[in-house]
């Protein structure tokens, strides 16, 4: 007995000391914090929640696939959450692994009618890189690559110049530079405007040494492949970090080999840099009509423009910045090419300072988030200019700083809780709005001669359309299929068996019509994977 109460007491403490150590986190949480969080979540939830290897990265990380779901999770419509697709958006997997977590411990429920497929961090050797001992913004996977194609690997890397533990900015006087001092805050680096009469004084290059000597700092370091560079659409050829081809990464090719066999998703929500949730895309009449279309569709803008309304009316977000993808983006790829609904949201942005110090300079973003960061105390966001002797600029005066990294495109972390819980709040908001196919106004009417006419309405309940434009026009999305299946003895006088239908909007209707000779029932049913199906019985008159 008293060796029992020995061990509750030790579990017990155990509990108290994990519960003080999570509320306790001050800062992101690494690959293998999320991976134990994960497993946690899995093994405290077993029957809503499935996590499993989507595959191994050549860095030997772990690409997590988290399934949430009550029922069978393949058999109605599905969210996917894909996050970690920046190495330096270290917010994003926060997100996923926060928003996962709320979900299966605040909204269970919904898992009744929504599958989620959540991908917390596709680029763990990316991110990683925020807790080494020299951050420095390193979006790649672990490949060693040629960047500079000049026959050798990973022979320019990055030299800390001040030790202070970061990679920054050097600025070196020169009479031939572009950029000048920022008048208003002296700390930034502007180009010169000459129409303006400004002559440029300085240049401004990455905080290193040109190891290979070829005129350039830091070009070929330990790069890697970035996970947002090497996908289909608008793929960046030749370009460094993208790869020798479109979809050449493991981690690539296992989450869209995932992607094209769940045929239920109906949305795909990616966190990371693109966002046309603040700012809805607009759409472009002539990129439309492209063979290689570049613009958003007409009816898809619309859909997204109140799809953002109700992100920034639930988020409370401002002053968002834009960006839409730079090529061989997920993003873009789950839009152009995939053809779902696709969403996409930095989570975070520093917010427009408010204050008279900064009037003229308003518009330059490193200048706004100095002056936010200065205000809220963030005594890290900026590294003091500090000369340093330079072996590649012996006789000019040569000065390293700059914003650290990361800190511009990461909110201090006692935000991250808030912003999980906003977001998760609009998932929800999503889902209520799926598009949900149902069979209503079933009638039956006798005919003569043993004939009845069967009349049903095909409603899609939801408030989304069953599908995007993109998706009509890419032939993958699979269409709603309306069948009557018929038994022994009857026959179909009029009508089809089968129809496809390729979309119907949210909160609209088709009509089926059929006539049938014979006794007994027949069946009905309707919809697809994305929509759900609905069945009913119907007796013959």
């Amino acid at each position: 007995m008293f060796k029992k109460k020995q061990i509750s007491l030790f579990l017990g403490m155990i509990i108290c000391f994990t519960s003080l150590q999570l509320s306790a986190q001050s800062d992101y949480s690494n690959y293998s914090k999320l991976s134990q969080r994960l497993k946690q979540l899995q093994s405290s939830n077993s029957s809503i929640c499935k996590l499993e290897t989507l595959t191994k990265t050549i860095g030997d990380h772990t690409i997590w696939a988290l399934t949430l779901s009550k029922g069978d999770a393949k058999n109605k419509p599905a969210i996917a959450i894909v996050s970690g697709v920046d190495g330096k958006h270290i917010l994003g997997p926060e997100m996923a692994v926060s928003i996962a977590e709320n979900i299966v411990k605040n909204h269970a429920n919904v898992l009744e009618t929504t599958t989620f497929y959540i991908f917390p961090n596709m680029s763990p050797n990316a991110t990683e890189n925020y807790f080494s001992s020299l951050q420095h913004y390193k979006n790649g996977n672990a490949k060693n690559t040629d960047d500079d194609r000049d026959g050798t690997i990973n022979e320019d890397p990055f030299e800390d110049l001040n030790k202070d533990g970061i990679i920054t900015l050097m600025r070196v006087e020169d009479a031939t530079g572009d950029y000048i001092k920022l008048k208003e805050d002296e700390r930034i680096m502007v180009p010169a405007n000459k129409s303006k009469g400004q002559l440029g004084n300085y240049k401004i290059i990455s905080e290193g040494i040109d190891n290979d000597k070829d005129g350039s700092f830091n070009e070929d370091g330990k790069g890697g492949i970035l996970f947002n560079k090497n996908f289909s659409y608008n793929y960046p050829y030749f370009k460094p970090g993208a790869g020798e081809h479109a979809v050449s990464e493991k981690e690539h090719r296992a989450l869209l080999d995932f992607l094209y066999e769940q045929w239920n998703i109906f949305a795909i929500i990616t966190l990371g840099p693109e966002n046309n949730l603040s700012k809805p895309l607009k759409y472009n009449p002539g990129g439309a009509r492209k063979r290689v279309v570049t613009s958003i569709l007409k009816n898809d803008a619309n859909l997204n423009k109140f799809l953002s309304g109700k992100y920034n009316k639930i988020t409370k977000t401002k002053g968002a910045p834009i960006s839409t993808g730079k090529g061989g983006s997920f993003f873009e790829w789950s839009y152009f090419h995939f053809g779902k609904l696709a969403l996409g949201t930095p989570g975070w942005w520093a917010p427009k300072f408010k204050g008279d110090s900064l009037t003229k300079a308003k518009k330059n973003k490193y200048a706004n988030f100095l002056q936010w960061a200065d205000k809220e105390g963030i005594d890290n966001a900026f590294a003091p200019w500090k000369e340093v002797n330079h072996p590649d600029f012996p006789n000019q005066k040569v000065e390293v700083g700059g914003i650290a990294p990361y800190i511009m495109y990461n909110p201090p972390f006692k935000y991250v809780k808030d912003i999980s819980d906003t977001h998760t709040k609009f998932i929800l908001e999503l889902a209520k709005m799926q598009p949900a196919i149902v069979l209503q106004n079933i009638k039956t009417e006798s005919v003569d001669n043993g004939f009845t006419r069967i009349t049903v309405d095909v409603h899609n309940k939801g408030l989304l359309p069953t599908h995007t434009d993109m998706g009509k026009r890419s032939r993958w999305l699979r269409k709603i299929k309306v069948a009557l299946n018929l038994n022994k003895g009857q026959e179909l006088i009029s009508g089809r068996k089968i129809t496809l239908v390729n979309s119907i909007d949210g909160d609209k209707s088709v009509q089926f019509t059929w006539l049938v000779k014979g006794k007994g029932s027949v069946s009905i049913e309707a919809g697809t994977s994305h929509t759900g199906i609905d069945k009913t019985n119907v007796q013959l008159k």
